[in-house]
């Protein structure tokens, strides 16, 4: 601050030539410095897969039909099989294959109950994944 002698007395005036240097200093360092201060995240991108993929095997359906009894009539892949070798029958299937999923496709007249037992099978065989085939998805194979 500069204080000047004028006829009417003392006056103050603020003198701004050091604070432009000061900010032109800062300016000038700011400027060097982001650049090599601001870098990115590092992305990795996807590498293609090396080893050929497996195909697809078929897909194994789990059928259950309203039967004489209460009991429903059970069915893999359109081969009958009776209630008491389906868990077995399940596990021989899925010891070999890799893709651990099962199609079950049920009656309506069914009890829910009934579909839950043959989902709780294929768990108990080793089934990973249960998919439900309803009567719209069967029409439209």
């Amino acid at each position: 601050m500069t204080m000047s002698k004028s006829t009417n007395g003392m006056q103050s005036e603020i003198n701004v030539t050091p604070m432009i240097d000061v900010l032109l200093v800062l300016l000038i360092i700011f400027m060097v410095i982001v650049p090599i201060v601001s870098k990115g995240e590092q992305a990795l991108a996807p590498k293609p897969a090396t080893h050929s993929l497996n195909p697809p095997s078929d897909p194994i359906v789990l059928e259950l039909t309203a039967g004489k009894g209460s009991e429903p009539d059970y069915r893999i892949n359109n081969q009958a099989i009776a209630k008491l070798d389906l868990p077995a029958r399940l596990s021989e299937i899925y010891a070999a294959r890799a893709d651990r999923l099962l199609f079950v496709k049920a009656d309506d007249k069914l009890a829910f109950t009934q579909v839950a037992q043959a989902i709780d099978m294929g768990h108990a065989a080793g089934v990973e994944h249960v998919a439900l085939i309803t009567p719209g998805a069967a029409a439209a194979r």
